[in-house]
């Protein structure tokens, strides 16, 4: 390897077909702008072509786009996971960006045919070998710098050392640095000019120089190679030397070179003082040169931070006006394009000029059609809500009397669609359910809860009394104790039994199976939970809110699966989760609620994980440990067995629940036989709801009569009383005639109650 210091070197006359390429890095590489400044200078006259190359490392991944919330920035995604054309399109990028790294560099040349190339690979150094060795590069250039003794040792060897290693013996190559040339050309373009010379470690370790020669020419020697020069390069090392360093090692080796003289030679006293006289000389100078040298390399760092500043300046101002010359071209295709729109545009408008006056007519036949549509629609449902004697129509002034003018004191609960009431009609309490006024739908949300609950009657689903169609209020039998829930999770209530609890399982389970088996379509509750089930004065539970029930036309089978409802009903916690997971809706959808609510009567807990500590309880038998505490004489076997059912209506997937009917039902009858036989008195508070009594005779109604008064009474029993009397036997008000109506509707719903009870038993005869 042969090293030169950078100075003012000649070139010799290039070969034909000579194809001269520099490396290059960036536009901020110094090294890469000294490069090819030295390469124009010195080889390109004399070049057929001239290349710039570029090693741009290889694509293995890609990285995700930036997103508004910042979610995914900094992630990079392998190309082998990614389409052909993306990884292709991304590449193309890349390259279009290192081909801008050309631009500075292009600007330095003199002539136009100057080629670029990008090669790709993770090693710089073997990509460029490859690129010699394949395309016959004649001389190749490389910028380089001094880097520091400690930077050496961490970063190895450097990729300028690599290639001049390694590179071919057809191809030159030359590292330009800062202060040298280094080149591994046996016959190198660059001839030693002025007082630089080059040391080829080949020449100094084949020739041999006796140490005669050396004493008698210590003068010429020792001063053109300490004074003219201004490094030294021992064997084929390319590493920078400090100027200090270098005088050490220039005087030590004069000194070694004189002792070898002393050794092998016998000469005076005199001749060695003047040696050393001249040693010392030689060292005086050479320490002036050295400071001189480096006041010349700080004036030069100095001028080449200016060109740096100067070069970047331009560079800037460059993209600036590349830049506004493409948002102009930008701007001029937006304007044409922007013109040929409103070309498009005016002809539209033109257009609809024409076709307005037809619009206009047809929107508004459309709007006569959809009023009378509506009034008409009003007219038939204000109709059959008026005609419809199922239920009581309330006037709206009866309905505020009722309520004290919706008066907060009255005010007992709300619920999604409206607020809750406590009032009295006809002299009966009931919870008077109002809509809200800005609900939506909220005509169809009391048409669908009327038309429901006036169809269903069951002991234990709460009784529709009337309603107000005008003012969007239902009517309800009052349920003296409230809900199920303000006994299980508020303490300071009194706890219930566990025979009661062992019952309201078996009534809830009743009236589910009631509506689940409604024809001609199935009714299913969507929101069961213990705050919709109501206890009267015994404590005979009935569910509520059943107006917000789903009606299923066609039953989808268990074990079919069938996107049905977009927009789900019901409370988390309570809600199927296979329902939840596909909106289809079940009859045995209400089984997985009323599963968690067998649990919570078990346990007095919210229902949050309860399905995982009962199953982690029975496992362990553990199950007295989450049994509700406040009940001290729980029949363990059964609760045992009550908790397993439990568990089998809380499965996850709907096919796997127990059948409500032949599974459930004579489990949760024959525990409700079980808690009578333990307690006569909880037979005694199962008794008929007070509106089925007849206020005179005080027992079950068989056929009730509405009097003028607005009560209604056992038939025989009015008939009797209005024989002999002018006056209400509730009010002892005069009565305006003694005319009596048919009371259909609580005649339905006793037969039906009479029914269920005769079922279970429970009935007095």
């Amino acid at each position: 390897m042969k090293v030169k210091v950078d100075g003012d070197t000649g070139v010799s006359p290039a070969p034909a077909n000579v194809t001269v390429a520099v490396a290059v890095k960036s536009e901020e590489g110094s090294g890469s702008q000294r490069a090819v400044k030295w390469a124009v200078e010195k080889l390109l006259p004399k070049a057929n072509r001239f290349v710039l190359v570029h090693v741009m490392p290889t694509i293995t991944t890609i990285p995700t786009p930036w997103e508004g919330d910042g979610s995914r920035a900094g992630e990079y995604i392998p190309v082998d996971g990614l389409e052909a054309n993306v990884v292709k399109l991304y590449t193309g990028d890349k390259r279009a960006k290192c081909e801008e790294i050309f631009i500075p560099f292009k600007m330095l040349c003199k002539r136009k045919n100057v080629e670029t190339l990008v090669l790709e690979g993770n090693n710089p150094a073997t990509v460029l070998l490859k690129y010699v060795n394949d395309s016959g590069i004649k001389s190749l250039v490389l910028g380089s710098f001094s880097p520091s003794y400690f930077a050496r040792k961490l970063k190895g060897s450097s990729v300028p050392s690599i290639i001049l290693k390694h590179a071919p013996d057809c191809c030159d190559v030359y590292v330009v640095s800062s202060n040298k040339l280094m080149t591994n050309s046996l016959n190198p373009l660059l001839a030693a000019e002025g007082d630089l010379r080059t040391i080829n470690k080949q020449q100094s370790s084949a020739s041999s120089v006796s140490a005669g020669n050396v004493f008698h020419n210590r003068s010429s020697s020792v001063a053109a190679s300490h004074l003219n020069s201004l490094e030294f390069v021992h064997g084929n090392s390319s590493s920078y030397v400090s100027p200090q360093h270098r005088t050490n090692r220039n005087l030590e080796d004069v000194t070694t070179g004189l002792e070898a003289v002393k050794g092998c030679h016998s000469h005076t006293y005199s001749e060695q003082l003047d040696i050393q006289d001249e040693v010392e000389r030689l060292r005086l100078e050479l320490q002036d040169t050295l400071a001189m040298y480096n006041q010349a390399c700080e004036d030069l760092t100095h001028a080449r931070n200016k060109v740096q500043l100067f070069s970047s300046q331009y560079l800037e101002e460059s993209g600036k006006v590349n830049a506004a010359k493409k948002r102009e071209e930008n701007l001029r295709k937006i304007a044409a394009e922007e013109k040929e729109k409103h070309m498009e545009a005016e002809k539209e408008v033109e257009i609809a000029r024409k076709l307005l006056s037809k619009e206009v007519y047809e929107r508004q036949i459309a709007e006569l059609k959809a009023l009378q549509q509506s009034l008409e629609k009003k007219r038939i449902v204000d109709a059959l809500l008026s005609s419809d004697g199922r239920y009581r129509r309330f006037t709206r002034g009866e309905i505020e009397v009722a309520t004290d003018n919706f008066s907060e004191s009255k005010m007992i609960g709300e619920g999604a669609y409206g607020k809750v009431y406590k009032g009295d009609l006809d002299h009966t309490p009931v919870a008077i359910k109002v809509l809200h006024s800005d609900a939506s739908e909220k005509k169809e949300e009391f048409l669908k809860e009327v038309e429901v609950l006036s169809q269903l009657h069951h002991p234990h689903i709460v009784l529709l009394l009337g309603a107000c169609p005008e003012n969007g209020c239902l009517a309800y039998e009052y349920m003296e104790n409230g809900n199920l829930e303000d006994y299980l999770l508020e303490r300071n209530s009194k706890p219930l039994p566990w025979f009661s609890r062992f019952r309201i399982l078996f009534e809830v389970a009743c009236a589910l199976a009631f509506l689940h088996n409604s024809k001609p379509e199935p009714v299913i509750h969507r929101d069961l939970k213990p705050g919709n089930i109501l206890l009267d004065k015994n404590f005979v539970s009935k569910i509520g809110d059943v107006g917000l029930a789903k009606i299923i036309s066609d039953v989808v089978p268990e074990n079919v699966t069938e996107y049905m409802n977009s927009v789900l009903a019901g409370t988390l916690g309570y809600m199927d989760p296979e329902y939840q997971r596909t909106g289809t809706l079940r009859p045995k959808s209400d089984l997985y609620a009323f599963g968690i609510i067998m649990l919570q009567l078990l346990a007095a807990r919210r229902p949050n994980g309860l399905i995982m500590k009962f199953e982690n309880a029975i496992n362990c038998n553990s199950l007295v440990d989450i049994l509700d505490n406040s009940v001290p004489d729980w029949p363990l076997i059964e609760a045992e067995e009550l908790a397993r059912m439990a568990l089998k209506c809380c499965n996850l997937r709907c096919r796997e629940r127990p059948d409500l009917d032949t599974e459930v039902l004579p489990l949760l009858k024959r525990f409700s036989e079980y808690a009578d036989m333990h307690t006569n008195e909880e037979k005694n508070l199962i008794r008929a709801p007070i509106p089925y009594l007849c206020p005179i005779l005080q027992e079950v109604m068989g056929d009730p009569q509405i009097a003028a008064d607005g009560y209604t009474y056992e038939h025989r029993a009015i008939k009797l009383w209005l024989d002999r009397h002018s006056v209400s036997p509730m009010t002892k008000q005069r009565l305006q005639h003694k005319l009596v109506t048919p009371n259909h509707t609580l005649r339905l719903a006793i037969q039906e109650w009479r029914s269920t009870f005769n079922i279970v038993q429970i009935e007095k005869n």
